[in-house]
């Protein structure tokens, strides 16, 4: 968690600080969607239908573990689903491959993570559209296009957008960037297809009567997660009697480490909290505790500390089980884009 996120939890003197930045930034973000929308800016689309999976705040809110369901749902329908992100984090902007061992360096940590976890065709780059071209030509095959991350890439046209909301931490101070978490304003919620409520739960901050204000399809997402996978040795799975009586230190560098260790909590885990920033570029010394003690961390931190990690490190493996007629709904607006060569 870097150092402002605590900030952006309330109106306070920081924020304060940057509320007149947050304005400015609010009117660029408002003429650069109207250019889009009149068609100022030029937007690609492609031959295939796109599904865009991103949020309106800053940090993660859980849209890895939800497009890695959205592939699954995919392939579970006879599609051939390829994946697109911005691969945050990562030192290429160039369109490239990404392949499950992928240096998470180089190409990002979600990046690698989907990779490893869809079986899909999955491509990074800054440029969404051309790494989209990209995927396409590499895999003809592939009928439909995700993008994770893209709700504000407006250069690549969709078909069906999906905004991930934490529950727990929503909007925050309901101020942009950078007086608080907004990367567009809550109305924008109007716009997409479905809006998807992550860790609707009792500490949810999010009250009912504002998620009726949006007027928007919305459906509740849960993380579920029994297993820990052995770093070194990945076929060694184990529960959480495994950590038993041992001293244990878990390990978060996501964008909401509160979820991850409430999670480890529900488990019955007797653990010592670590947060790091979102993204963070873990290094040996990072999660380097006593020989004997216990390290377990999100799988997304995993993929980067897998080169340096002892038999002592342990990834949770999460699974995002959301209401099923989120699925419904997306199936149902893909029969309805046309099928066009020259959509």
């Amino acid at each position: 968690m870097s150092w402002i996120e605590p900030h952006w939890e309330r109106v306070g003197p920081v924020s304060a600080l940057f509320y007149p930045a947050s304005l400015a930034f609010r009117f660029a973000v408002s003429v650069r969607r109207l250019a889009y929308r009149a068609g100022l800016a030029s937007t690609v689309r492609l031959p295939v239908p796109v599904v865009v999976v991103g949020n309106i705040t800053a940090g993660g809110t859980g849209k890895t573990p939800l497009v890695l369901w959205l592939a699954a749902l995919l392939r579970g329908h006879r599609r051939k689903p390829g994946i697109v992100c911005r691969g945050y984090g990562g030192s290429r902007n160039a369109p490239q491959r990404v392949l499950p061992d992928s240096d998470p360096l180089a190409c990002g940590d979600e990046a690698v993570l989907l990779a490893r976890r869809s079986g899909c065709e999955v491509w990074t780059g800054a440029d969404r559209p051309a790494a989209a071209r990209a995927l396409l030509a590499a895999q003809p095959a592939c009928d439909v296009v995700i993008s994770d991350d893209g709700l504000q890439h407006y250069a690549l046209a969709r078909d069906i957008e999906i905004c991930v909301v934490d529950a727990e931490r929503g909007f925050g101070n309901s101020w942009m960037l950078p007086a608080g978490p907004l990367r567009e304003p809550p109305s924008r919620l109007a716009a997409v297809d479905a809006v998807v409520l992550n860790d609707a739960s009792p500490y949810a901050t999010l009250p009912d009567a504002e998620i009726r204000l949006w007027n928007t399809a919305c459906y509740a997402m849960r993380l579920e997660g029994r297993e820990f996978r052995n770093l070194p040795d990945p076929g060694n799975s184990v529960g959480a009697e495994h950590f038993r009586g041992q001293r244990v230190h878990a390990v978060a560098g996501i964008g909401n480490p509160r979820r991850f260790f409430r999670h480890l909590q529900g488990m019955g885990l007797d653990f010592i909290p670590h947060s790091f920033p979102d993204h963070h570029p873990f290094t040996a010394s990072d999660i380097a505790f006593a020989p004997s003690e216990a390290v377990v961390m999100t799988e997304k931190d995993a993929v980067k500390c897998q080169r340096f990690a002892a038999a002592t490190h342990w990834a949770l493996t999460v699974d995002a089980v959301p209401d099923p007629r989120l699925g419904e709904l997306v199936m149902r607006k893909l029969e309805a884009v046309p099928k066009s060569e020259k959509r």
